[in-house]
């Protein structure tokens, strides 16, 4: 019990995937102007990267390890995390149609963001189980929605403050999030 709790707030908060890997910054940029679709994205993120984790998991330890073909690995994770964000899409599409639309191209966009592939191939390289490994990827996806949020929730504060000319638009969004990547640096001693 004590290695998953180790595995989930790494993946979340200390490593997080955003500010400490670098992985997924087009939504993170993209999508982080509003704490509504912010929160529409994490919620994706979490879904996508969580059920990823788990299928990539069975089909690496199943059947790409078993036949000896791990060179395949990432060909099969790109298109089960292809797979994936079509059924999200479909699904707000129906559902949510307003958040669908709020998402935009941003919302395909996860079947090519780098996190959900890094977390897969994370959890590959680090030898996880199948459980381990939905562990890890639901802690890097809550870390990722944590990121994403907090980073919309101060850009929507940014915009009633006075910001000299020169750092209006994205060098006061890349400033906030080199200072959010600081502070999140902060965690590193926790485990």
């Amino acid at each position: 019990m004590k290695e998953l709790l180790i595995i989930a707030i790494g993946s979340a908060i200390v490593n997080n995937v955003v500010l400490s890997q670098f992985l997924g910054i087009c939504p993170f940029l993209g999508v982080s102007k509003k704490v509504e679709t912010a929160s529409g994205m994490g919620g994706a993120v979490i879904f996508v990267i969580t059920i990823a984790s788990f299928i990539t998991g069975l089909i690496y330890k199943g059947i790409l390890a078993r036949f000896k073909v791990e060179y395949l690995q990432t060909i099969v994770f790109i298109l089960v995390i292809a797979a994936l964000v079509q059924f999200v899409e479909m699904f707000l599409k129906k559902a949510m149609p307003s958040l669908y639309q709020a998402l935009g191209v941003y919302l395909p966009l996860i079947t090519t963001n780098c996190a959900v592939l890094g977390v897969a191939l994370t959890n590959v390289q680090k030898e996880y189980t199948v459980f381990q490994g939905v562990i890890n990827g639901v802690g890097t996806s809550v870390g990722f929605a944590l990121a994403i949020v907090i980073m919309a929730g101060i850009r929507e504060k940014i915009e009633y403050n006075d910001v000299s000319e020169s750092f209006q638009g994205t060098p006061i969004v890349l400033i906030t999030a080199s200072l959010m990547a600081i502070a999140f640096f902060g965690f590193s001693g926790l485990i």
